[in-house]
């Protein structure tokens, strides 16, 4: 008799070894990172990672695989609010507020490494970029055609300046001193879109 694959179990599992080898690949990097070492760090067998994954660029693509439904969720929440800058301004503060995990730095260090070696990678961070750009877009078009916003910056290369303010926060994160980044990134997005005062004689 065959035996039943339970999708719970399998799904815990795969979690398992994503959260344990997001944490190794951060701290010893990938290339000196095992799947032995990820294995006994979830707390599963030897070989367990390699039945739940192709090989180990697979687990280390999952990590980054994992913020496509959270931040598609994320929009979901905001892309319809009147209030362009508000909604704008809690995207931007989730997103960077991402930077505050403790594996981001290491992380974000070796995916730059990784991203000329795995065309897959590169189509997962691309996709990713696109959600945010795109939903980023939306609110800027909006927050225009309503005033809510400065009308003198094209919507999607503002919507790109804007991520890469976010990229800022990881770029620049300090394990030894860590702090949260959100505050500094809400400001300088908040007054970028502040629209012109017009002057009265």
């Amino acid at each position: 008799m065959a035996r039943t694959v339970d999708p719970n179990r399998v799904a815990e599992r795969r979690h398992a070894i994503i959260r344990a080898a997001a944490d190794l690949f951060a701290a010893h990097g990938y290339e000196r990172t095992t799947a032995t070492q990820i294995a006994r760090a979830a707390g599963l067998s030897s070989g367990s990672v390699f039945y739940y994954f192709q090989d180990k660029a697979a687990v280390f693509r999952s990590i980054f695989e994992l913020s496509i439904p959270e931040h598609t969720e994320l929009i979901a929440r905001h892309i319809d609010r009147t209030d362009c800058l508000a909604a704008l301004l809690d995207i931007v503060d989730a997103l960077a507020g991402e930077a505050l995990d403790p594996a981001a730095p290491g992380l974000m260090f070796e995916l730059m490494r990784r991203l000329g070696h795995d065309e897959e990678l590169a189509r997962v961070v691309l996709e990713d970029a696109r959600l945010s750009a795109e939903a980023l877009t939306t609110l800027l078009e909006r927050g225009i055609r309503t005033g809510q916003f400065d009308p003198g910056f094209e919507p999607g290369e503002t919507a790109r300046w804007i991520l890469a303010v976010v990229d800022g926060a990881f770029l620049n994160a300090d394990p030894e001193n860590p702090h949260d980044p959100r505050p500094l990134v809400r400001a300088t997005v908040s007054r970028l879109l502040r629209p012109i005062e017009t002057e009265h004689p």
